[in-house]
């Protein structure tokens, strides 16, 4: 499970998530990237899932890059608390998603290897996604 080694502040605030991705939008490591197209929050359990899938799905050939970190606290009060008296304490870690972000990239296998595990990962994952080659997003970026 990821989450970060040390934090400026235990508990934040729960904050916006408008827009699209602006950093993070591009393949830059593999040939194939799982891409968000909704915003949402990633806790760090889906995210290790989403990694399994990945790898088990090419019998860990090839090579997976995870571009998303939770380090994002959530708090939760305890179950039948009364309201008041505080913030809770934190419970687990989400990485914060916007429309664009590549969160999965995969290289090192074939075509449909690939696609198939990127596929397997989206499944473990809260909101919906799109498989996109190195190609396929650089073009639709106008990229270089």
């Amino acid at each position: 499970m990821l989450l970060p080694k040390r934090v400026k502040y235990r508990r934040v605030h729960r904050g916006r998530m408008k827009g699209k991705a602006t950093r993070g939008n591009r393949i830059t490591y593999g040939e194939f990237g799982l891409v968000a197209l909704e915003p949402g929050w990633i806790t760090s359990n889906q995210i290790e899932a989403a990694r399994v899938a990945m790898t088990r799905s090419t019998k860990r050939g090839g090579q997976v890059w995870i571009k998303i970190f939770p380090d994002k606290p959530v708090t939760e009060k305890p179950a039948e608390t009364r309201m008041g008296s505080g913030k809770g304490s934190p419970e687990y870690w989400v990485a914060v998603v916007k429309p664009g972000r590549v969160m999965f990239e995969i290289a090192g296998v074939g075509d449909e290897v690939a696609r198939e595990a990127l596929r397997l990962a989206s499944h473990k994952l809260p909101i919906k996604t799109k498989i996109m080659s190195r190609e396929d997003l650089d073009s639709q970026l106008g990229g270089e």
